[in-house]
Parts: structure tokens; sequence; C-alpha cells
């Protein structure tokens, strides 16, 4: 079943195409340049179009490297003459807030935006909203939203847990057999949420005893690294395991154990470098493997569709919001070499040590 705009969004499209009358025909109610040939044809609403890309920060690489790029490069494919306006946030939430507010007087015709804290910019969305500016939740969601595209970040702790338990298997460890440490993401990230949520359902289901869980500020791997130290400065039974949210808070406790000379199983998420090396040297068990392109072009098209006025035909519904998402995938060291291509490459992957490991992974 495909689902279109939630209904109150609707009814001011439907009202604005009214006041303009049979410019409505050609798509382009909320767009600069109404009225083009082109759009006339049914070409997605081509012409001068702006949408604003505002993300939330660079310490995770896949922003800057991959998703702006990416939504860049499908935006030209959907709508040519269209151009971004694009701000990071660089954690700030109250910068964040000023950026949309920014583009918001600019008179962008479409925003973008994944959100450094949601319930922060939820008053510069307001005036959005007043001025029937149309805004998509990338990545992370916040009400209010026209359209949403991720991933199935419940899904994604789901398969995050069982990495663990896979992990421990292979390591000939019973799961039940000790404490297992849980270092989630920032507390202000709603995906951070669902998959610690994800994550506790599979481990608990599996009768896994969670001693202790840490929410890591700003997705920082030193907070992450300074509590599994401080943890494994106390007297009680050292972890068997360590549940890491992303490979950056991941990183963080790989340096932690291996100060304190302990060898859990950890596991990451996103796939970064850094993340598939640690895989590779065998300090880190599994990652979870994101396809962004397909992520931004949802977004892309969404934003075009918007812009000119028109329903977004989406896969699914997530909390009463046209919803498309991504699948996602466990990737361990027999499996790096599956993931390797245009968004993953071996040479930054395979440098110094690990050049041999990559080989014997069969990594090129």
């Amino acid at each position: 079943m495909r689902h279109n705009l939630k209904s109150h969004k609707k009814l001011a499209l439907l009202g604005a195409s009214v006041a303009i009358g049979a410019l409505a025909l050609s798509g382009c109610g909320n767009q600069k340049g109404q009225g083009n040939d082109e759009a006339d044809s049914g070409s997605g609403g081509d012409g001068d179009v702006t949408i604003a890309l505002l993300l939330p920060e660079s310490k995770t690489t896949r922003y800057e490297s991959l998703d702006k790029p990416n939504f860049e490069k499908y935006l030209k494919e959907a709508n040519p003459d269209a151009k971004v306006e694009y701000r990071n946030a660089n954690q700030d939430a109250t910068q964040q807030q000023q950026q949309v507010e920014a583009a918001v007087t600019e008179g962008v015709d479409a925003i973008v935006l994944d959100p450094v804290d949601a319930s922060a910019v939820s008053s510069a969305l307001s005036k959005a909203e007043a001025k029937k500016i149309p805004v998509i939740s990338y990545d992370r969601f916040f009400e209010g939203a026209d359209y949403y595209t991720s991933f199935d970040n419940k899904k994604i702790g789901n398969l995050q847990g069982q990495a663990v338990l896979d992990g421990l298997k292979e390591a000939g460890v019973d799961p039940k057999s000790g404490p297992v440490w849980m270092v989630n993401g920032d507390p202000k990230d709603p995906n951070a949420a669902d998959f610690k949520a994800g994550a506790e359902e599979t481990l608990k289901g599996a009768g896994v005893d969670i001693a202790a869980s840490h929410d890591t500020l700003d997705w920082n791997p030193d907070d992450a690294r300074q509590w599994v130290e401080g943890q494994l400065q106390g007297k009680g039974e050292k972890p068997i395991a360590i549940y890491s949210a992303n490979d950056g808070t991941a990183g963080g406790v790989i340096a932690a154990t291996k100060k304190a000379k302990g060898e859990p199983v950890v596991t990451g998420q996103d796939a970064e470098v850094d993340g598939l090396q640690n895989i590779l040297k065998g300090d880190q068990y599994a990652t979870i493997y994101k396809s962004i392109p397909p992520q931004a072009e949802f977004a892309a098209k969404a934003a075009v569709a918007l812009a000119a006025g028109e329903d977004v035909d989406a896969g699914t519904t997530y909390k009463d919001t046209p919803t498309d998402f991504v699948e996602a995938k466990v990737v361990t060291t027999d499996t790096i070499k599956d993931i390797v291509g245009d968004q993953i490459k071996a040479e930054d992957i395979c440098t110094g040590k690990v050049e041999k490991l990559c080989a014997d992974a069969g990594v090129k």
C-alpha cells in the first residue's frame, strides 16, 4: 500500500492551489518560477527551485562524504535547475535552529533537515509551516514533517543485538555467562533511542544480563571511552560484550578495553573506515552497513515533489508520516568484501598494517 501526505498538510496545499487557480495544474504551487512549461509537461517540477539541506554534524564521516554529495547528485537528476543551500550545524542545536530560521527567511522551496535536537527546532519549524514551506525529516524523525526517510532504526537495533549474540557464539562464550554493557548514542538523538530499544529487546529475549548502560553525549567517542574506563575500574564482574551504538563509540570502547587488557565482543554501526579496520584487526566483531545513496535519493525526489506542491508516493508510514525506509545489513570480517564499491573503497580501508588483513579477507 502506498501513502501520501498527512491530511493537514494536504489541505494547506489544496487551499494554496485554489488561490492560484490555473497555475495549480502545473504542480508548482510552492515553487519559484511558477507556470514553467517544463513543469506542465510532468517533468517533476523543473524550474528555479532552492532546497535547504541542513545536516547535524561532521564527526560522523557519512554526512560530508556521502549524504551531502549524494543528495546534490539526485536532486540534479530530479530537477536539473534545482540548487542546494547546504549548512552543517556542527552538533550545535542552537546553531541549527538559526539555520532553519535563515532558510525560512530566505524563502527556500523545501527544507531537508537532519536534526541535532528535534525539540530545539520546533519553533523554527512552525515558521516554515506558516509559510507553507514543506519540511523533510532526513535520517532522524521529528514531529510535523511532511515526509520521512531513514532506516528502520529499531530493526537496526535488533540487528546490533543479534550481532552481539553471534559474536559471543563465535567466541565460544555463553551469552548468559556474564554481564553485557551497553554504550548507546546521544540521548538527544531519537534514532539512538530506537537503536537501544531494538538491541535491548533482542539481548533480553536471549536472557542476556544487561548490567550497565550509558548514553553517549553527542556521540562523542571520548565520552564512551571515559565511561567504560570508569566502569572497568570498579570491582564488578567484567563484561563479556559491550554493545556500541556506532563505530565511533566502538572506537572509544576498544581504546578503554585495550588499556584494561580486556577483550569483550564489541559491535558498532555505520561501516566507517575505522570500524571496518577494527573488524579486520579483530578488535570489533561487527558493524551495520547502511547504504546512503538510496536514502539521499528518496529525500531529493521528495523535496522536488513537495516544492512543486505535489504529493509524495511513499512506501509506508511512520507515526502517521509518509515514509521510505532503506534496508541495512550486518557486516563482519567475512562480509566486508561484499560491501566494497562506490560508498566504501578498498583503498581507504586497506592501508598500513591493515593491508595484509584485507588480502586475507578478500577485500580488494
